[in-house]
């Protein structure tokens, strides 16, 4: 064998093996534009399903959140009827709560006309009282009906007075609440 013999199918094979090798490199590099758009329209239908499912998601969220509105709806629809119930009923309440307060202060002034009334018949039980004694006596009858009558009028006055306090008790808590 020889030289040339040897080398000649070596030489052959390395050349062959670079034209084929160029050509699958220029086949890579280069597709045809109809291998683009393929190559492109799958990417776009790869890319379209996963909006498609993203899409689905959205919705189903959406319709999750439309039917919890609904229900929220509901409940708040409740709670207005409720609270327009509440607010009626505290009117009433403030209604009545006015009306006892006016009551309260009629039953003060009459008890504060009582007590007064009563002090003047206690004074003028005191000087009955002083000009019986000076002119009948200490122990006469006219004044042991008059310290009588000095002590009646002093028991309605103190009986007044506890009115008088117990209508001011009213009056305040009816203010207050």
């Amino acid at each position: 064998m020889n030289r040339i013999s040897v080398f000649r199918p070596i030489t052959l094979g390395i050349v062959l093996a670079g034209v084929v090798s160029g050509g699958a490199w220029a086949q890579a590099q280069d597709p045809t534009p109809q291998q683009q758009d393929i190559q492109k329209d799958e990417k776009d239908i790869r890319n379209d399903k996963k909006d498609l499912n993203r899409d689905r998601a959205d919705r189903n969220a959406d319709q999750r959140d439309i039917k919890k509105d609904k229900g929220d709806l509901r409940s708040d629809k409740k709670d207005l009827r409720q609270d327009n119930r509440d607010t009626r009923n505290d009117k009433q309440d403030i209604h009545q709560d006015n009306r006892d307060i006016r009551t309260d202060k009629k039953d003060l002034n009459q008890d504060r006309a009582d007590r007064t009334k009563d002090q003047r018949d206690i004074n003028h039980d005191k000087r009955d009282l002083a000009r019986d004694d000076a002119k009948y006596g200490a122990n006469s009858a006219q004044a042991q009906t008059d310290r009588k009558d000095l002590h009646q009028d002093r028991v309605d006055r103190n009986h007044d007075q506890r009115d008088i306090n117990h209508d001011k008790r009213d009056l305040n808590q009816d203010r207050t609440g």
